[in-house]
Formats: C-alpha cells, sequence, structure tokens
C-alpha cells in the first residue's frame, strides 16, 4: 500500500492572520431575541455531538486509541457503532503524538473496515522550506487553512489531548486558554473532537471525572466524557474484557456504556500485517461510577477483598443500608459487588420497624455449651429428692 503525503501550501498572509490576532475594537454583545433555538446535531445519538469537546479516558493497555480508530472507520465508511446506529459518511481528521500512522493507525483502520480515502492525517508544519512538528498548543490556526478545502469534517481526534496545553496542565485557566483554539475549529467546522488522555494513577474507585489526568478543566470544557476500565479475561487465551462507559453528559444521558475486548488480527490482503481492533460485547446499564468500578473489582479477588471490607466496616456495629453503599462508593467498590459479597462476608440484612432504616449486620451464633442430664436436676433447679437428702445428710456426693 502506497502512502500518499499531500502538502498543502498555506499562503504566508493567512499564517499571519493565524499567529497574530486583529487589534481589538471593542466586544460584540448578542441579542438573545435574535439567536434561533437549534437542536444538538448528533453523529452518534448521545454519544458523539458535532462541534463538542469529547474527552476518552482510561488507564493504558484499555485500548483507548483502538476505540478512536474504530469510531473514525465506522464515520468514514457509514459502519453501524455499538449501539447499530449507522452514521452517514463523513471525513475524519487524526492527530497522533505517539502512535505511527503507517505501521500501527492505518492497520487498524483498515482492520476496522476504514474507507480510507476519508481519513487523512495531520503532518508536519512546513514554512520556508523547513518542516516542524505539528504542535497542537501552537499551530491549530494552521490546521483550520490547511482543511479548510476539505468538505464534511465530521470527526477530529487528538491523541494525547493535553499536548494541546502549552503551560501548566494542572491549571484550569491553563487548560482552559489551550483548548480554546481546538473547541474553535471544531465548532466552526461541526466536527466532534475527541481527546484521548490517561487517568491519574491511585484514583481507582474515585468519581470517574476526578480521575481525568491533569486539571479538572478538561472534565468540564467536554461535553462528554468516557471511560475505559480492564477487566479480567475468562481464559489464558480468551480477549481480555474491557468496559466503556460514560461518565459525563451535558447534553443529553448520561451513564451506561459497552463491554468490548481487543482483538490482534491478520489483515490477509497486507500479508497479514498484524493489527488490533475492537470486538464490541452489549450495552451495559448502570453510573459509570457503578459500572468502572465494578469492572475494577471482577479480578478474581474481587469479591473476597469486599467481603473482607465489609468484615471490617461492621465489625464494630450494624450500619444502615445507605451508609455501607455510601462507604462502600467512597472505598472503590461497586454496590453490586457489595450484595454479591454478603454471603462470604457472612453479613445479613435486617429491615427496620416503625420507620427505621434497613441494616447491614454480621450474622452471630450464640454458643450453647449442653448439660450432662441428671435425674437430681429440673427446669428449676434441684428436684424434692435432693432437697429430702439435703435434710438427712450434712454433703451429698453429686
Amino acid at each position: 500500500m502506497s502512502v500518499q503525503h499531500v502538502l498543502y501550501e498555506v499562503p504566508v498572509s493567512s499564517i499571519a492572520l493565524a499567529i497574530k490576532p486583529p487589534s481589538l475594537d471593542g466586544v460584540e454583545l448578542i441579542d438573545a431575541a435574535g439567536l434561533k433555538p437549534e437542536p444538538i446535531r448528533w453523529l452518534w445519538p448521545g454519544w458523539l455531538a458535532r462541534g463538542k469537546l469529547h474527552v476518552l479516558a482510561g488507564a493504558p493497555g484499555t485500548g483507548k486509541t483502538t476505540i478512536a480508530t474504530h469510531l473514525a472507520a465506522c464515520v468514514s465508511a457509514g459502519i453501524a457503532l455499538p449501539s447499530g446506529y449507522r452514521p452517514q459518511h463523513g471525513n475524519v481528521l487524526i492527530w497522533s503524538g505517539e502512535d505511527d500512522p503507517a505501521d500501527t493507525l492505518v492497520p487498524r483502520l483498515i482492520a476496522a473496515g476504514a474507507d480510507l480515502t476519508r481519513i487523512k492525517f495531520v503532518g508536519d508544519v512546513c514554512a520556508n522550506g523547513e518542516s516542524f512538528p505539528f504542535d497542537p498548543a501552537r499551530d491549530v490556526p494552521l490546521l483550520a487553512v490547511a482543511a479548510s478545502s476539505m468538505s464534511d469534517v465530521s470527526l477530529l481526534i487528538v491523541d494525547p489531548l493535553v499536548s494541546a496545553i502549552s503551560g501548566d496542565g494542572h491549571r484550569n485557566t491553563d487548560v482552559r486558554r489551550g483548548l480554546a483554539p481546538l473547541l474553535e475549529f471544531a465548532a466552526k467546522r461541526d466536527a466532534a473532537l475527541i481527546g484521548i488522555t490517561h487517568y491519574s494513577k491511585g484514583t481507582q474507585g474515585r468519581e470517574p471525572l476526578e480521575r481525568v489526568t491533569g486539571s479538572l478543566a478538561f472534565g468540564a470544557a467536554a461535553r462528554i466524557v468516557f471511560g475505559t476500565v480492564r477487566k479480567e479475561a475468562e481464559g489464558d487465551d480468551a480477549p481480555r474484557k474491557m468496559m466503556l462507559a460514560r461518565a459525563k453528559s451535558n447534553i443529553g444521558p448520561d451513564g451506561g456504556g459497552f463491554t468490548y475486548a481487543v482483538e490482534q488480527i491478520e489483515l490477509t490482503a497486507h500479508s497479514g500485517l498484524p493489527a488490533s481492533r475492537i470486538a464490541w460485547g452489549p450495552a451495559v446499564e448502570g453510573t459509570a461510577r457503578e459500572l468502572l468500578a465494578e469492572a475494577e473489582t471482577e479480578d478474581g479477588d474481587g469479591e473476597a477483598r469486599a467481603a473482607a471490607w465489609l468484615r471490617d466496616l461492621l465489625a464494630a456495629a450494624p450500619m444502615p443500608v445507605k451508609e455501607v453503599r455510601k462507604h462502600g462508593d467512597d472505598s472503590g467498590f461497586a454496590w453490586r459487588t457489595l450484595q454479591r459479597a454478603m454471603r462470604a462476608a457472612g453479613v445479613e440484612s435486617k429491615r427496620g420497624g416503625f420507620g427505621l432504616p434497613a441494616t447491614w449486620a454480621l450474622i452471630t451464633r450464640a454458643t450453647v455449651v449442653p448439660l450432662a442430664p441428671s435425674k437430681f436436676v429440673g427446669v428449676t433447679g434441684a428436684n424434692g429428692e435432693v432437697l429430702a437428702r439435703l435434710d438427712d445428710a450434712e454433703s451429698i456426693d453429686l
């Protein structure tokens, strides 16, 4: 397969305008009464919106880039997405600072059935006969000029999204300022923007938005945030199961997601070239925090750890169910995991009476020591025979 490189000639005047903003003459005020209400324009209803930022976050090894290339393939070729919805054919722009297009991304696109004629990779910036690596923190205005000849840019993928920040990725102001050119590009081209990022270390069990690496502004600026987690494989040769959950949506329903696995295949039409692709499983229901926490505790000993945690929590006294659930949520245990661990932990649920809340408590069994039968012992103590003998003898050897 030959790789065609297309150099977009960018006029010097366009570069100057892109780099140097015009002089400021004032602030425009927009009359609300003059704006026509418009619906959200969905590329994938409920999941990908045109003109909006989407953040795809997850731990390393959960196939985030493979998911992104799969979505790109679906958009380019009109292939059904995980929900079964088929998008209209559209063009896709991809910038990756981590994976090589020729040996990694293109094979994945082919494996997913992409229409490669509708996909372009963002390459180097050329100026005065020299080439420089594209910098999302600096060169998005130049990208806008180069992409002006493309019709219907439906999807833009940026990997990693943090590369768009020239300042401190943990400062809200720096993040918002750095994301502004990308957001403007997506809005003007009516393209869904997907930014790929990671989870911060040591954040398992926390709210999904809090797990996104860097400033909370990444999650705040995004209209939809996705989270991925790894689940345990069912066998040594079975593909490791993953889960994609919708952690946040400001423009539609949140929660829910899809299970998936990353498969390794060979592209027979390309001399057996290896590639990875996504095999989607069934949809799942629930909040993102519950789904992600449950997946992360399904690692063989997840229920055992949950049972040990329950025994420690309830060792002192029974606890209202709502408080158990809250403590479990704070500790990273999905509610369904705790419910499954109840029996192993020796926990029983007791209904409250007269308006009292239901409680969880450790099962306690009183130990009863049996007494050897004796004719001298009755229900109420010594029988009459013993009392009579006590009158006639100073002691009785029992």
